[in-house]
Protein backbone atom coordinates (compact mmCIF):
# COMPACT_ATOMS: atom_id res chain seq x y z
CA UNK A 1 0.00 0.00 0.00
CA UNK A 2 1.24 3.44 -1.30
CA UNK A 3 -0.15 6.71 -2.07
CA UNK A 4 0.77 8.34 -5.60
CA UNK A 5 -0.07 12.20 -6.57
CA UNK A 6 0.73 14.00 -9.45
CA UNK A 7 0.07 17.90 -10.20
CA UNK A 8 -0.06 19.63 -13.78
CA UNK A 9 -0.64 23.08 -13.06
CA UNK A 10 0.51 26.94 -14.12
CA UNK A 11 2.22 27.86 -11.09
CA UNK A 12 4.66 26.08 -8.48
CA UNK A 13 3.46 22.36 -7.58
CA UNK A 14 5.96 21.68 -4.89
CA UNK A 15 3.58 22.98 -1.70
CA UNK A 16 0.60 21.36 -3.13
CA UNK A 17 2.39 18.43 -3.47
CA UNK A 18 3.39 18.39 -0.04
CA UNK A 19 0.08 19.19 0.95
CA UNK A 20 -1.38 16.23 -0.83
CA UNK A 21 1.03 14.04 0.40
CA UNK A 22 0.00 14.96 3.75
CA UNK A 23 -3.44 13.66 3.06
CA UNK A 24 -2.21 10.55 1.40
CA UNK A 25 0.17 9.82 4.32
CA UNK A 26 -1.89 6.85 5.78
CA UNK A 27 -0.93 5.12 2.45
CA UNK A 28 2.40 4.67 3.45
CA UNK A 29 4.76 5.97 6.45
CA UNK A 30 7.90 4.70 5.79
CA UNK A 31 8.74 7.12 2.91
CA UNK A 32 7.77 9.91 0.77
CA UNK A 33 9.10 11.87 -2.35
CA UNK A 34 8.83 14.88 -4.52
CA UNK A 35 9.59 15.38 -7.93
CA UNK A 36 8.89 18.36 -9.93
CA UNK A 37 9.81 19.64 -13.19
CA UNK A 38 11.56 23.19 -13.59
CA UNK A 39 11.69 24.83 -17.04
CA UNK A 40 13.08 21.23 -18.26
CA UNK A 41 15.28 20.74 -14.91
CA UNK A 42 14.46 17.55 -12.90
CA UNK A 43 14.43 18.52 -8.97
CA UNK A 44 14.10 15.37 -6.64
CA UNK A 45 13.64 15.12 -2.85
CA UNK A 46 13.26 11.92 -1.36
CA UNK A 47 13.71 9.91 1.95
CA UNK A 48 12.97 7.74 5.01
CA UNK A 49 10.03 9.14 7.60
CA UNK A 50 6.98 10.69 7.46
CA UNK A 51 6.38 13.92 5.02
CA UNK A 52 6.65 16.21 7.92
CA UNK A 53 10.03 14.76 8.28
CA UNK A 54 11.43 14.38 5.03
CA UNK A 55 10.98 17.70 3.67
CA UNK A 56 12.26 21.17 5.17
CA UNK A 57 10.96 25.03 4.00
CA UNK A 58 14.52 24.79 2.13
CA UNK A 59 13.38 21.55 -0.03
CA UNK A 60 9.82 23.46 -0.54
CA UNK A 61 11.88 25.99 -1.77
CA UNK A 62 14.25 23.98 -4.14
CA UNK A 63 11.08 21.89 -5.34
CA UNK A 64 10.00 24.46 -8.10
CA UNK A 65 8.30 24.24 -11.32
CA UNK A 66 4.57 23.43 -12.46
CA UNK A 67 4.16 20.07 -12.95
CA UNK A 68 5.37 17.30 -10.48
CA UNK A 69 4.50 14.17 -9.07
CA UNK A 70 4.67 12.43 -4.82
CA UNK A 71 4.50 9.43 -3.24
CA UNK A 72 4.17 8.09 0.09
CA UNK A 73 5.48 4.35 1.45
CA UNK A 74 5.07 1.52 3.06
CA UNK A 75 7.26 -1.43 2.62
CA UNK A 76 5.96 -4.75 1.08
CA UNK A 77 8.71 -5.46 -1.36
CA UNK A 78 12.28 -4.80 -0.93
CA UNK A 79 13.32 -3.28 2.32
CA UNK A 80 12.50 -0.12 4.16
CA UNK A 81 14.48 3.40 4.28
CA UNK A 82 16.01 5.59 2.12
CA UNK A 83 17.14 3.32 -0.54
CA UNK A 84 13.70 2.32 -1.55
CA UNK A 85 12.02 5.61 -1.41
CA UNK A 86 10.15 6.98 -4.73
CA UNK A 87 9.88 8.20 -7.36
CA UNK A 88 12.18 6.62 -9.05
CA UNK A 89 13.93 7.99 -11.98
CA UNK A 90 16.14 7.26 -15.12
CA UNK A 91 17.55 9.09 -17.20
CA UNK A 92 16.88 7.65 -20.60
CA UNK A 93 14.72 8.01 -22.78
CA UNK A 94 14.00 11.79 -22.26
CA UNK A 95 14.36 11.29 -18.13
CA UNK A 96 11.23 9.98 -16.21
CA UNK A 97 10.57 9.64 -12.98
CA UNK A 98 8.03 7.28 -11.14
CA UNK A 99 6.01 6.29 -8.49
CA UNK A 100 4.11 2.69 -7.92
CA UNK A 101 1.10 1.59 -5.59
CA UNK A 102 0.79 -1.96 -6.14
CA UNK A 103 3.13 -5.04 -6.06
CA UNK A 104 4.17 -7.09 -9.05
CA UNK A 105 3.74 -10.80 -9.03
CA UNK A 106 6.18 -11.38 -11.40
CA UNK A 107 8.87 -8.84 -10.53
CA UNK A 108 11.58 -11.46 -10.15
CA UNK A 109 11.41 -13.00 -13.61
CA UNK A 110 11.15 -9.25 -14.78
CA UNK A 111 13.99 -8.35 -13.30
CA UNK A 112 15.90 -11.12 -14.84
CA UNK A 113 14.38 -10.06 -18.50
CA UNK A 114 15.62 -6.61 -17.89
CA UNK A 115 19.18 -7.56 -17.12
CA UNK A 116 19.89 -10.40 -19.53
CA UNK A 117 18.03 -8.88 -22.77
CA UNK A 118 17.19 -5.68 -22.26
CA UNK A 119 20.35 -4.89 -20.56
CA UNK A 120 19.02 -2.73 -17.35
CA UNK A 121 20.62 -2.78 -14.10
CA UNK A 122 18.56 -2.61 -11.11
CA UNK A 123 20.14 -1.33 -7.99
CA UNK A 124 17.23 -2.22 -4.94
CA UNK A 125 15.21 -5.09 -4.69
CA UNK A 126 11.97 -2.77 -4.94
CA UNK A 127 9.01 -4.21 -7.96
CA UNK A 128 8.99 0.09 -8.50
CA UNK A 129 12.00 -0.07 -10.13
CA UNK A 130 11.61 -3.06 -12.18
CA UNK A 131 8.35 -1.35 -13.38
CA UNK A 132 9.94 1.88 -14.66
CA UNK A 133 12.75 0.48 -16.07
CA UNK A 134 10.23 -1.88 -18.44
CA UNK A 135 8.36 1.36 -18.82
CA UNK A 136 11.77 2.57 -19.88
CA UNK A 137 12.70 0.15 -21.74
CA UNK A 138 9.48 0.01 -24.16
CA UNK A 139 9.38 3.65 -24.47
CA UNK A 140 12.81 3.33 -25.71
CA UNK A 141 11.92 0.29 -28.09
CA UNK A 142 9.43 2.59 -30.15
CA UNK A 143 12.32 5.19 -30.81
CA UNK A 144 10.26 8.27 -30.22
CA UNK A 145 11.57 11.36 -31.83
CA UNK A 146 12.44 14.18 -29.19
CA UNK A 147 9.06 15.09 -29.07
CA UNK A 148 6.89 12.55 -27.33
CA UNK A 149 3.37 12.36 -28.33
CA UNK A 150 0.64 10.37 -26.77
CA UNK A 151 0.36 7.63 -29.24
CA UNK A 152 4.05 6.39 -28.23
CA UNK A 153 3.25 6.63 -24.68
CA UNK A 154 0.19 4.70 -25.03
CA UNK A 155 2.05 2.13 -27.22
CA UNK A 156 4.37 1.87 -24.16
CA UNK A 157 1.20 1.47 -21.23
CA UNK A 158 0.34 -1.33 -23.66
CA UNK A 159 3.63 -3.20 -23.75
CA UNK A 160 4.01 -2.93 -20.03
CA UNK A 161 0.60 -4.08 -19.57
CA UNK A 162 1.80 -7.26 -21.56
CA UNK A 163 4.61 -7.62 -19.55
CA UNK A 164 3.74 -6.95 -15.83
CA UNK A 165 1.48 -9.14 -13.83
CA UNK A 166 -0.05 -7.80 -10.40
CA UNK A 167 -1.54 -5.08 -8.99
CA UNK A 168 0.15 -1.29 -10.12
CA UNK A 169 -1.21 2.32 -9.99
CA UNK A 170 1.41 4.38 -11.48
CA UNK A 171 2.19 7.79 -11.43
CA UNK A 172 5.39 9.54 -13.97
CA UNK A 173 6.64 12.12 -14.80
CA UNK A 174 8.50 12.44 -18.37
CA UNK A 175 11.19 15.32 -17.75
CA UNK A 176 10.15 18.84 -19.56
CA UNK A 177 7.18 16.43 -21.01
CA UNK A 178 4.30 15.66 -18.55
CA UNK A 179 2.54 13.41 -16.46
CA UNK A 180 1.32 9.86 -17.65
CA UNK A 181 -0.72 7.78 -15.30
CA UNK A 182 -1.89 4.22 -15.38
CA UNK A 183 -3.69 1.23 -13.89
CA UNK A 184 -3.39 -2.21 -13.92
CA UNK A 185 -5.79 -4.16 -16.35
CA UNK A 186 -7.79 -5.48 -13.23
CA UNK A 187 -8.26 -1.64 -11.28
CA UNK A 188 -6.52 -3.73 -8.07
CA UNK A 189 -4.96 -0.13 -6.86
CA UNK A 190 -6.90 2.69 -6.96
CA UNK A 191 -6.50 6.05 -9.00
CA UNK A 192 -8.61 9.23 -9.77
CA UNK A 193 -8.00 12.17 -11.86
CA UNK A 194 -9.39 15.56 -10.89
CA UNK A 195 -9.47 19.09 -12.67
CA UNK A 196 -9.28 22.74 -11.13
CA UNK A 197 -10.01 25.97 -12.79
CA UNK A 198 -7.58 29.03 -12.50
CA UNK A 199 -7.64 32.20 -13.83
CA UNK A 200 -4.60 31.04 -15.82
CA UNK A 201 -6.10 28.02 -17.07
CA UNK A 202 -7.53 24.41 -16.65
CA UNK A 203 -5.72 22.60 -13.99
CA UNK A 204 -5.50 18.32 -13.53
CA UNK A 205 -4.29 16.01 -10.84
CA UNK A 206 -3.89 12.51 -10.45
CA UNK A 207 -4.02 10.49 -6.63
CA UNK A 208 -4.37 7.49 -5.04
CA UNK A 209 -7.83 8.87 -3.36
CA UNK A 210 -10.07 11.57 -3.84
CA UNK A 211 -9.26 13.09 -0.23
CA UNK A 212 -6.32 14.35 -1.63
CA UNK A 213 -7.83 16.04 -4.80
CA UNK A 214 -10.42 17.46 -2.82
CA UNK A 215 -8.10 18.79 -0.29
CA UNK A 216 -5.87 20.92 -2.73
CA UNK A 217 -8.93 22.26 -4.35
CA UNK A 218 -9.71 19.88 -7.04
CA UNK A 219 -12.92 18.46 -8.14
CA UNK A 220 -13.37 15.13 -8.94
CA UNK A 221 -13.71 13.95 -12.25
CA UNK A 222 -13.71 10.32 -12.43
CA UNK A 223 -11.64 7.28 -11.83
CA UNK A 224 -8.74 5.65 -14.11
CA UNK A 225 -10.70 3.20 -15.81
CA UNK A 226 -8.88 -0.62 -15.27
CA UNK A 227 -5.92 -0.94 -18.20
CA UNK A 228 -6.26 3.17 -19.30
CA UNK A 229 -3.51 5.23 -19.27
CA UNK A 230 -3.64 8.84 -18.89
CA UNK A 231 -1.44 11.59 -20.30
CA UNK A 232 -1.75 15.06 -19.15
CA UNK A 233 1.00 17.32 -20.92
CA UNK A 234 2.62 20.50 -20.35
CA UNK A 235 0.35 22.80 -20.93
CA UNK A 236 -1.92 21.16 -19.88
CA UNK A 237 -4.09 19.04 -23.04
CA UNK A 238 -5.12 15.64 -21.46
CA UNK A 239 -5.88 12.64 -23.67
CA UNK A 240 -6.25 8.64 -22.28
CA UNK A 241 -6.61 5.55 -23.71
CA UNK A 242 -7.64 2.15 -22.93
CA UNK A 243 -4.72 0.16 -23.21
CA UNK A 244 -5.40 -3.21 -22.94
CA UNK A 245 -7.84 -5.86 -25.34
CA UNK A 246 -9.03 -7.12 -21.59
CA UNK A 247 -10.64 -4.93 -18.80
CA UNK A 248 -12.27 -5.54 -15.65
CA UNK A 249 -12.80 -3.83 -12.39
CA UNK A 250 -11.94 -6.26 -9.80
CA UNK A 251 -10.80 -3.31 -6.93
CA UNK A 252 -9.06 -4.76 -3.65
CA UNK A 253 -11.85 -4.90 -1.20
CA UNK A 254 -9.66 -4.28 1.46
CA UNK A 255 -9.33 -0.93 0.87
CA UNK A 256 -12.75 -0.02 1.48
CA UNK A 257 -11.92 -2.30 5.06
CA UNK A 258 -9.07 -0.47 6.05
CA UNK A 259 -6.83 1.30 3.36
CA UNK A 260 -8.85 3.78 2.40
CA UNK A 261 -9.75 6.93 4.63
CA UNK A 262 -14.00 7.09 5.00
CA UNK A 263 -13.58 10.56 3.47
CA UNK A 264 -12.73 9.17 -0.21
CA UNK A 265 -14.57 7.59 -3.41
CA UNK A 266 -13.47 5.10 -4.92
CA UNK A 267 -14.39 3.66 -8.11
CA UNK A 268 -17.93 5.55 -7.30
CA UNK A 269 -17.94 4.30 -4.23
CA UNK A 270 -18.16 6.48 -0.46
CA UNK A 271 -16.31 4.39 1.61
CA UNK A 272 -18.06 6.01 4.20
CA UNK A 273 -21.18 5.19 3.35
CA UNK A 274 -19.45 1.11 2.41
CA UNK A 275 -18.10 0.80 5.97
CA UNK A 276 -21.91 2.27 7.34
CA UNK A 277 -23.49 -1.05 5.53
CA UNK A 278 -20.56 -3.06 6.72
CA UNK A 279 -21.96 -2.26 10.61
CA UNK A 280 -25.36 -2.81 9.50
CA UNK A 281 -24.56 -5.96 8.07
CA UNK A 282 -22.43 -6.84 11.10
CA UNK A 283 -25.36 -6.08 13.42
CA UNK A 284 -27.57 -8.92 11.66
CA UNK A 285 -25.37 -11.26 11.97
CA UNK A 286 -24.67 -10.98 15.61
CA UNK A 287 -28.33 -11.09 16.26
CA UNK A 288 -28.28 -14.43 14.10
CA UNK A 289 -25.85 -16.07 16.30
CA UNK A 290 -26.25 -14.27 19.33
CA UNK A 291 -30.01 -13.50 19.76
CA UNK A 292 -30.08 -13.26 23.40
CA UNK A 293 -26.97 -11.32 24.14
CA UNK A 294 -26.41 -9.15 26.85
CA UNK A 295 -24.23 -6.47 25.51
CA UNK A 296 -24.37 -3.09 27.31
CA UNK A 297 -22.11 -1.05 24.97
CA UNK A 298 -20.38 -1.10 21.81
CA UNK A 299 -16.52 0.22 21.49
CA UNK A 300 -14.53 1.18 18.00
CA UNK A 301 -10.81 0.04 18.27
CA UNK A 302 -10.17 3.69 16.44
CA UNK A 303 -10.11 4.93 14.66
CA UNK A 304 -10.91 2.86 11.00
CA UNK A 305 -14.02 1.17 12.38
CA UNK A 306 -15.66 3.88 13.98
CA UNK A 307 -18.57 4.23 11.25
CA UNK A 308 -19.46 0.48 11.57
CA UNK A 309 -19.29 0.31 14.84
CA UNK A 310 -21.93 3.22 15.27
CA UNK A 311 -24.07 1.18 12.82
CA UNK A 312 -23.76 -2.49 14.94
CA UNK A 313 -24.86 -0.18 18.23
CA UNK A 314 -27.46 1.28 16.35
CA UNK A 315 -28.52 -2.06 14.70
CA UNK A 316 -27.87 -3.82 18.02
CA UNK A 317 -30.05 -1.38 20.02
CA UNK A 318 -27.48 -0.60 22.86
CA UNK A 319 -24.93 2.04 23.69
CA UNK A 320 -22.02 3.39 21.46
CA UNK A 321 -19.64 4.77 23.60
CA UNK A 322 -15.66 6.04 22.74
CA UNK A 323 -13.67 3.61 25.16
CA UNK A 324 -10.28 4.31 24.30
CA UNK A 325 -8.12 7.55 23.67
CA UNK A 326 -5.77 7.40 21.09
CA UNK A 327 -2.46 8.96 21.02
CA UNK A 328 -2.18 11.02 17.44
CA UNK A 329 1.56 10.85 17.75
CA UNK A 330 1.66 6.91 17.02
CA UNK A 331 1.32 5.30 13.63
CA UNK A 332 -0.78 2.71 12.32
CA UNK A 333 0.28 -0.44 13.92
CA UNK A 334 -0.92 -2.46 10.87
CA UNK A 335 1.62 -1.68 8.47
CA UNK A 336 4.49 -1.26 11.22
CA UNK A 337 7.41 -3.69 10.43
CA UNK A 338 8.14 -6.00 13.01
CA UNK A 339 5.80 -7.67 15.25
CA UNK A 340 8.02 -6.45 18.10
CA UNK A 341 7.61 -2.65 17.09
CA UNK A 342 3.75 -3.49 16.93
CA UNK A 343 3.17 -4.58 20.14
CA UNK A 344 5.08 -2.48 21.52
CA UNK A 345 3.00 0.67 20.09
CA UNK A 346 -0.28 -1.02 20.71
CA UNK A 347 -0.02 0.27 24.25
CA UNK A 348 1.40 3.50 23.57
CA UNK A 349 -0.73 4.41 20.71
CA UNK A 350 -4.53 3.60 23.22
CA UNK A 351 -5.39 4.09 26.80
CA UNK A 352 -8.43 2.76 28.05
CA UNK A 353 -11.71 5.01 29.57
CA UNK A 354 -12.53 3.15 32.49
CA UNK A 355 -15.75 4.70 33.49
CA UNK A 356 -16.87 3.01 29.70
CA UNK A 357 -15.72 -0.51 30.62
CA UNK A 358 -16.45 -0.94 34.53
CA UNK A 359 -18.56 -3.51 35.36
CA UNK A 360 -20.14 -3.59 31.75
CA UNK A 361 -20.55 -6.62 28.80
CA UNK A 362 -18.75 -4.81 26.27
CA UNK A 363 -18.56 -5.33 22.36
CA UNK A 364 -15.83 -4.35 20.59
CA UNK A 365 -15.75 -3.19 17.10
CA UNK A 366 -12.63 -3.76 14.94
CA UNK A 367 -12.48 -3.29 11.02
CA UNK A 368 -10.27 -6.44 10.77
CA UNK A 369 -7.91 -8.93 12.80
CA UNK A 370 -4.72 -9.80 11.08
CA UNK A 371 -2.22 -10.81 12.65
CA UNK A 372 -4.23 -10.34 16.48
CA UNK A 373 -1.38 -8.38 17.99
CA UNK A 374 -3.87 -5.20 18.50
CA UNK A 375 -6.60 -7.34 19.14
CA UNK A 376 -5.46 -9.68 21.58
CA UNK A 377 -3.94 -6.51 23.85
CA UNK A 378 -6.89 -4.18 23.67
CA UNK A 379 -9.02 -7.78 25.19
CA UNK A 380 -6.48 -7.16 27.85
CA UNK A 381 -6.87 -3.27 28.70
CA UNK A 382 -10.73 -4.03 28.53
CA UNK A 383 -10.60 -6.44 31.24
CA UNK A 384 -7.96 -4.44 33.25
CA UNK A 385 -10.78 -1.74 32.92
CA UNK A 386 -12.63 -3.29 34.54
CA UNK A 387 -15.41 -5.12 31.89
CA UNK A 388 -17.41 -7.66 33.18
CA UNK A 389 -16.98 -9.84 29.68
CA UNK A 390 -15.35 -8.72 26.61
CA UNK A 391 -16.92 -9.50 23.04
CA UNK A 392 -15.05 -8.82 19.55
CA UNK A 393 -16.83 -8.38 16.31
CA UNK A 394 -15.30 -8.36 13.09
CA UNK A 395 -16.14 -5.83 9.99
CA UNK A 396 -14.15 -7.67 7.86
CA UNK A 397 -14.25 -11.92 7.34
CA UNK A 398 -11.22 -13.92 8.25
CA UNK A 399 -8.00 -13.04 7.14
CA UNK A 400 -6.20 -16.82 6.23
CA UNK A 401 -4.04 -15.75 3.58
CA UNK A 402 -1.56 -13.08 2.74
CA UNK A 403 -2.30 -10.05 0.14
CA UNK A 404 0.09 -10.58 -2.38
CA UNK A 405 -0.72 -7.24 -3.93
CA UNK A 406 1.09 -4.83 -2.30
CA UNK A 407 -0.21 -5.27 0.94
CA UNK A 408 1.55 -6.52 4.22
CA UNK A 409 -0.42 -9.11 5.64
CA UNK A 410 2.67 -11.48 6.12
CA UNK A 411 3.35 -15.49 6.23
CA UNK A 412 0.20 -17.33 6.66
CA UNK A 413 1.66 -18.64 9.98
CA UNK A 414 2.02 -14.99 11.16
CA UNK A 415 -2.07 -14.21 10.19
CA UNK A 416 -4.08 -15.87 13.45
CA UNK A 417 -7.00 -17.13 11.42
CA UNK A 418 -4.63 -18.97 9.05
CA UNK A 419 -5.52 -22.73 9.79
CA UNK A 420 -7.76 -21.87 12.79
CA UNK A 421 -11.62 -22.04 13.54
CA UNK A 422 -13.34 -18.83 15.44
CA UNK A 423 -13.25 -21.03 18.84
CA UNK A 424 -9.61 -21.25 18.72
CA UNK A 425 -9.07 -17.50 17.97
CA UNK A 426 -11.48 -16.07 20.84
CA UNK A 427 -9.00 -18.39 22.59
CA UNK A 428 -5.94 -16.69 21.46
CA UNK A 429 -7.55 -12.74 21.40
CA UNK A 430 -8.77 -13.90 24.78
CA UNK A 431 -12.53 -12.73 24.00
CA UNK A 432 -15.40 -14.43 25.56
CA UNK A 433 -16.88 -14.62 21.89
CA UNK A 434 -16.28 -13.35 18.66
CA UNK A 435 -17.87 -12.78 15.38
CA UNK A 436 -16.63 -12.20 11.60
CA UNK A 437 -18.87 -10.63 8.99
CA UNK A 438 -19.70 -13.13 6.26
CA UNK A 439 -17.58 -12.08 2.74
CA UNK A 440 -20.96 -12.16 0.71
CA UNK A 441 -22.34 -9.25 3.29
CA UNK A 442 -18.79 -7.51 3.34
CA UNK A 443 -19.13 -7.65 -0.98
CA UNK A 444 -23.12 -6.68 -0.74
CA UNK A 445 -22.08 -3.75 1.77
CA UNK A 446 -19.31 -2.51 -1.12
CA UNK A 447 -21.10 -3.36 -4.19
CA UNK A 448 -24.27 -1.28 -3.39
CA UNK A 449 -23.96 1.36 -6.36
CA UNK A 450 -25.58 2.75 -9.49
CA UNK A 451 -23.30 1.02 -11.12
CA UNK A 452 -22.48 -2.25 -9.13
CA UNK A 453 -18.80 -3.78 -8.68
CA UNK A 454 -18.77 -7.16 -10.10
CA UNK A 455 -15.94 -8.34 -8.87
CA UNK A 456 -13.31 -7.92 -6.27
CA UNK A 457 -10.01 -8.68 -5.24
CA UNK A 458 -10.30 -10.79 -1.83
CA UNK A 459 -7.75 -13.56 -1.82
CA UNK A 460 -6.91 -12.44 1.76
CA UNK A 461 -10.14 -14.43 2.35
CA UNK A 462 -10.26 -16.96 0.17
CA UNK A 463 -7.00 -18.00 -0.82
CA UNK A 464 -8.02 -17.43 -4.71
CA UNK A 465 -6.27 -14.63 -6.44
CA UNK A 466 -7.69 -12.28 -9.39
CA UNK A 467 -4.86 -12.47 -11.30
CA UNK A 468 -4.77 -16.26 -11.66
CA UNK A 469 -1.02 -16.67 -11.25
CA UNK A 470 -0.39 -16.95 -7.93
CA UNK A 471 0.66 -20.33 -7.04
CA UNK A 472 2.03 -22.71 -3.89
CA UNK A 473 5.59 -21.61 -5.02
CA UNK A 474 5.22 -18.15 -5.23
CA UNK A 475 3.22 -17.58 -2.14
CA UNK A 476 6.18 -19.49 -0.26
CA UNK A 477 8.72 -17.07 -1.86
CA UNK A 478 6.63 -14.47 -0.47
CA UNK A 479 6.49 -15.96 2.96
CA UNK A 480 10.31 -16.19 3.50
CA UNK A 481 10.65 -12.25 1.92
CA UNK A 482 7.66 -11.19 4.23
CA UNK A 483 8.12 -13.08 7.65
CA UNK A 484 8.51 -10.93 10.28
CA UNK A 485 11.44 -13.26 11.13
CA UNK A 486 13.15 -12.46 8.06
CA UNK A 487 12.70 -8.87 7.54
CA UNK A 488 15.52 -6.52 6.76
CA UNK A 489 15.88 -3.76 8.70
CA UNK A 490 17.82 -0.32 8.15
CA UNK A 491 20.32 1.11 10.52
CA UNK A 492 20.64 4.84 11.57
CA UNK A 493 23.69 5.02 9.23
CA UNK A 494 21.71 3.89 6.23
CA UNK A 495 23.15 0.34 5.24
CA UNK A 496 21.23 -2.73 4.95
CA UNK A 497 21.66 -5.06 8.46
CA UNK A 498 20.60 -8.63 7.40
Amino acid sequence: MCGILGIVGHEAVGARLYDGLTLLQHRGQDAAGIATCDDGRLILRKGAGLVRDVFRPSDMQRLSGSLGIAHVRYPTAGSSGDAEAQPFYVNSPYGIVMGHNGNLTNSDALQQELFESDFRHINTRSDSEVLLNVFAHELQALQPSSALSAADLFDTVRAVHRRCKGAYAVIGMVVGRGVFAFRDPLGIRPAVIGVRQTDSGTEYAVASESVALRGLGFSLLRDIAPGEAVWIDCNGEIVSEQCTETSSLAPCIFEYVYLARPDSIIDGVSVYKARLRMGEALAQKILRERPDHDIDVVIPIPDTSRTSALEVALGLGVKYREGFIKNRYIGRTFIMPGQAMRKKSVRQKLSAVDLEFKGKNVLLVDDSIVRGTTSGQIVEMAREAGARNVYMASAAPPVRFPNVYGIDMPAPNELIAHGRDVGEIESMIGADWLVYQDLKDLESAVRFSKRPIEHFESGCFTGEYITGDVDADYLAKLEVQRADSKRREISEDGLLVL
